[in-house]
């Protein structure tokens, strides 16, 4: 089966994604919402849903959930759930263990200018190697200096579009990565020369605010988002969907978006 085909389900025709990030067990504590998330998807693939990004564990739990939207398994996992900071991560599955889950994509981090750069490139690395041997979509998330916003540089558009380059060096077919919210996040899009995927965003004291961020986003050129607590925290997960789904399939405006959301 050639990636053209996984990729498919995991990118609508208009070649956009929403991607809900449901791994979250694997590297956090902060956990909350995620399974009562799962019972509504449904209505989440209804309103748009294309993919969802998902542990090993979470994939035979919920096999039945997963069955009628894209998946993606995290392939590595922080060696420190109970440290926010996600200290240093490891492999942990086999893209035939992704395979026989029926998967259709898998997905590591990578930490360039972090002290374990090495180390996560060659995780990276590994899992592309795999990934391409089964004809399966690797998705790189590159997070300069580490899991968390630490520095300046680490939300630095220029910073984050070389490290997304180094995750399409290291055999990436999509990228995900942070957005600072400038301008010169299309820098970004154009270094990656791949699909670029917003990572989460800000946590913001008003949905409209988040909704703007994804806005722009998609301006510079996102492919789309990958995104966790600001749809499984949310009090009406499927209303955010619904919400996105304005704005990344349907191009329409952020305040579009809130008002789709606020008549959920």
């Amino acid at each position: 089966m050639p990636k053209t085909r996984r990729m498919a389900n995991i990118f609508a025709e208009d070649g956009k994604s929403i991607t809900l990030a449901l791994d979250g067990y694997y590297f956090s504590t902060n956990t909350r919402g995620i399974d009562d998330t799962i019972a509504e998807l449904p209505k989440m693939i209804e309103n748009g849903l294309d993919a969802v990004l998902v542990t090993y564990g979470m994939a035979k739990t919920y096999a039945n959930s997963f069955a009628d939207v894209g998946m993606l398994v995290r392939a590595d996992l922080s060696t420190g759930v109970f440290d926010p900071s996600v200290p240093n991560t490891t492999g942990l599955i086999a893209v035939e263990d992704a395979l026989k889950l029926g998967a259709d994509g898998i997905i590591s981090m990578t930490f360039p200018g972090a002290a374990n750069e090495a180390a996560s490139h060659q995780i990276a690395w590994n899992f592309a190697r795999d990934a391409d041997k089964w004809n399966m979509p690797f998705m790189c998330e590159t997070l300069p200096y580490g899991y968390a916003v630490t520095n300046e540089d680490s939300n630095n558009p220029g910073v984050i579009a070389t490290g997304a380059r180094l995750g399409t060096e290291l055999g990436a077919d999509i990228i995900k990565t942070r957005f600072s919210g400038e301008a010169g996040d299309s820098e970004i899009v154009k270094m990656a020369q791949r699909p670029v995927l917003a990572l989460g965003g800000p946590k913001t004291e008003h949905i409209l605010d988040y909704f703007k961020f994804v806005k722009h986003c998609m301006d510079v050129g996102a492919k789309g988002v990958a995104v966790g607590r600001n749809i499984t925290q949310n009090e009406k997960p499927a209303g955010v969907v619904a919400a996105l789904n304005v704005i990344i399939h349907g191009k329409g405006t952020a305040e579009e978006a809130y008002e789709t959301y606020r008549a959920y």
